[in-house]
């Protein structure tokens, strides 16, 4: 049934209910479909296979296969357009981020990697942290920054609070990737704070 009505009236009218039913061939317990329903969208993509495995009716497959769905939503959310325009401030690229950082529950650290003209490649997650830190190491951001042929990065994270005033330790971590793309010719152009529906850019203040 479920089925038919996607192929009738196109998988964008289906909800999220269906979606998962779809993914996972229809044949799941209710109570383990009330379970899954019964978290918002984002508490479902961040369940682990084994998470998945536990509830009754979801299999190694089926758990893999829901995973994978998630995973590849991830990644298309991380995949920047060839036309994206170039950064050409603070608020440039602020805006590519906004969106999703304000409403994260945790820290979240993330580099925009930039070509010659400063367009983005593509978005990278650093490293995830805790409700108040985010412990990075220059070698996870250059790491990506090289394999991604980048010329540039801009650092980004969030502050679950809502308050994107800069910390002491956003400060040294911040001069410390500096430091470190000076080392490997890859320019640190800013880092911003995000905080809810507003940000601080640590170059803009000074800061870097």
């Amino acid at each position: 049934m479920l089925k038919e009505e996607v192929c009738n009236y196109g998988i964008d009218n289906v909800g999220i209910s269906g979606l998962v039913a779809v993914i996972l061939d229809c044949n799941i317990p209710d109570k383990t479909m009330s379970i899954l329903l019964g978290k918002n969208l984002r508490e479902l993509a961040e369940m682990t296979p084994e998470e998945l495995m536990a509830l009754p009716g979801i299999g190694r497959a089926k758990a893999i296969r829901l995973a994978a769905a998630f995973e590849l939503a991830r990644r298309l959310a991380n995949t920047m357009p060839e036309d994206r325009p170039s950064i050409r401030s603070p608020e440039n690229a602020a805006v590519l981020v906004m969106g999703e950082m304000r409403h994260l529950d945790r820290e979240h650290f993330w580099a925009l990697l930039l070509n010659t003209k400063n367009r983005v490649i593509a978005r990278e997650v650093i490293s995830i942290g805790t409700l108040n830190s985010s412990a990075v190491h220059p070698r996870e951001l250059f790491k990506a920054a090289i394999r991604r042929s980048a010329a540039a990065v801009i650092l980004v994270h969030n502050h679950p609070s809502g308050d994107p005033t800069p910390s002491q330790q956003d400060i040294e971590v911040t001069k410390r990737m500096v430091e470190a793309g000076n080392i490997v010719g890859i320019n640190v152009l800013d880092h911003l704070v995000i905080g809810d529906n507003q940000f601080v850019s640590l170059k803009a203040q000074g800061l870097m």
